[in-house]
């Protein structure tokens, strides 16, 4: 199965469950057992904080893997330790991929031409190693951003098509001032709408066998009336969908994101489930099993408001 909509639809539908959980490690929420540990090993130093982050996103992984379908580390969480933090990335990366989840990187890469291309070999395809191409971060999906038009994405869905994998184009984000221009009205649609129109037509050549295609959309949890209509503008693309618990969002608020057959959108977590720990009566030591049962929570939630909706798929 070489179609990254298919691979994605098909682990939620085995885990029963269309939520994912994001890996954005913060040092200071790091329990501090752990960081103890590393910097006893190597100082305190780069090293130390990314091994801190490796330790944490393991465990958090060996908790969730069987209840979540997807992972989303953030980059930009590992990119300022160094060379330390994109190595502890990629081997975050493999370590998920090994225990069966997808991967979905939040990069929201944005260039022109060769540095698109570069960016989207780094990430997704494959890189020239003297003569020989070879894998290189090798996530499933990344974020991209497309408001440098074609030109920027056009190495991405290349890529998307040669390798299997899959992109998420930042329609409608869930941050506060994202309606400054994302709002803005072309003629009398918002922005959003006409980048939406261009996702579907960017997704047309990547539909899978089950309907869906490998363009995704960045819908954010935070704007459900807004999703009502760009899921009719993009009834076959993957919403992935910010937002959910920290940023505001909740169970209800998802349900527009998702078309009548209960899929075409993941939901993620990042905060809410990794650092559940410091929010109930958990233990630091606990920390995964306080994932554990918030991902579990989150599942449980999503699926009762799909369910009330007339949209479960199982």
């Amino acid at each position: 199965m070489n179609n990254y909509a298919d691979r994605l639809l098909k682990a939620i539908e085995k885990k029963q469950n269309p939520s994912i959980v994001g890996l954005d490690p913060r040092l200071e929420q790091i329990p501090s057992f752990i960081k103890e540990d590393m910097i006893e090993k190597h100082g305190k130093t780069f090293e130390a904080a990314a091994e801190s982050f490796l330790v944490f996103n393991k465990r958090i992984i060996d908790a969730v893997k069987d209840i979540v379908p997807a992972v989303k580390p953030q980059i930009a969480f590992y990119e300022k330790y160094l060379g330390h933090g994109l190595r502890v990335f990629v081997e975050t990366v493999k370590y998920a991929r090994k225990k069966g989840l997808v991967v979905i990187e939040d990069g929201k890469r944005n260039d022109i031409g060769s540095t698109a291309q570069a960016y989207s070999q780094g990430h997704l395809g494959k890189v020239d190693m003297f003569g020989e191409p070879v894998s290189a971060i090798d996530v499933d999906c990344i974020t991209v951003n497309p408001y440098l038009g074609i030109d920027g994405i056009k190495p991405f869905i290349d890529d998307v098509k040669a390798h299997g994998k899959g992109i998420f184009v930042l329609v409608k984000t869930s941050n506060p001032s994202a309606g400054d221009f994302q709002d803005l009205k072309i003629g009398e649609k918002p922005m959003y709408e006409h980048v939406a129109g261009l996702v579907a037509r960017w997704n047309e050549d990547t539909i899978g066998t089950r309907g869906y295609g490998s363009v995704g959309a960045v819908v954010g949890a935070t704007y459900p009336q807004e999703a009502v209509a760009l899921r009719k503008l993009m009834p076959k693309s993957i919403f992935l969908v910010p937002g959910y618990g920290a940023q505001g969002g909740d169970a209800s608020g998802v349900v527009p994101n998702f078309n009548p057959d209960g899929f075409g959108a993941v939901v993620n977590s990042s905060r809410g489930i990794i650092f559940a720990y410091q929010k109930e009566n958990y233990r630091e030591e606990d920390f995964d099993k306080a994932a554990r049962d918030a991902a579990q929570d989150m599942k449980d939630k999503i699926n009762a408001a799909l369910k009330d909706a007339g949209k479960r798929a199982w």
